[in-house]
């Protein structure tokens, strides 16, 4: 059984919507990041950058979002296999979400990671633009290629999260985005708070009875957002 290292509503939401959506057996284990457990010894031998998730598989432990979705996809079958016509596009769209749209999205949370002080406001700017971009051509890859971005696939999942996230974050921060203005991935939205899975999950990290579509900040019942 895989072991999934979470946190309430960080990237390893979009793994574990990936595992309950196809079924495929894992137990949690929380990393306490109001303790700061994501930097002790024994997480950072999991994953020596400390970031959210790790997926534990008998095959070794997998840090990187991007990376264990693309492992389990190949693992479990849940995305076009490397022979198939539409594995190129499933890879250009993983690797955009992963090493772009996410990558970009960290620094409107983290600004002070990225920019002096006197510049966050002005970063905060620049980069929600560029993330509206982003979103518009997920819009229209969604629109093209409906089973690949399909609710509880990787890309879906992945695309979900971000747009929640954007509603939400920086708590206190200007608000930038409306996933009505994406009418596609709205519907996707719509689908994955229909399956099963999907209010356990919101359930157990605190999410609100609609994650994606109404967004709120969450109550997790154990644990920290941030």
């Amino acid at each position: 059984m895989y072991v999934l290292h979470y946190a309430p509503d960080n990237a390893s939401l979009i793994v574990r919507l990936v595992l309950d959506g196809a079924g495929i057996p894992y137990r949690t284990v929380l990393v306490d990041r109001s303790q700061r457990q994501q930097d002790s010894a024994a997480y950072r031998a999991l994953n020596p950058t400390g970031l959210i998730p790790v997926l534990e598989t008998p095959a070794g432990p997998i840090s990187e979002t991007g990376a264990i979705l693309l492992w389990l996809a190949d693992t479990h079958q849940l995305a076009p296999a490397p022979a198939h016509p539409d594995r190129p596009v499933f890879l250009k769209w993983l690797f955009f979400l992963s090493n772009t749209a996410h990558a970009d999205l960290r620094t409107i949370f983290y600004p002070h990671q990225y920019a002096p002080a006197d510049a966050h406001r002005g970063h905060g700017e620049i980069m929600s633009a560029r993330m509206l971009r982003h979103f518009a051509l997920l819009e229209t890859a969604a629109l093209q290629h409906p089973r690949l971005f399909a609710a509880a696939t990787p890309l879906g999942t992945y695309t979900l999260a971000l747009t929640r996230w954007s509603a939400l974050y920086p708590e206190g921060g200007p608000r930038w985005f409306d996933l009505a203005r994406f009418p596609t991935l709205h519907a996707l939205a719509r689908a994955q708070e229909a399956r099963v899975e999907t209010p356990v999950i919101a359930r157990a990290e605190g999410l609100g009875p609609h994650p994606f579509t109404r967004p709120e900040q969450p109550n997790p019942p154990e644990g920290s957002v941030l």
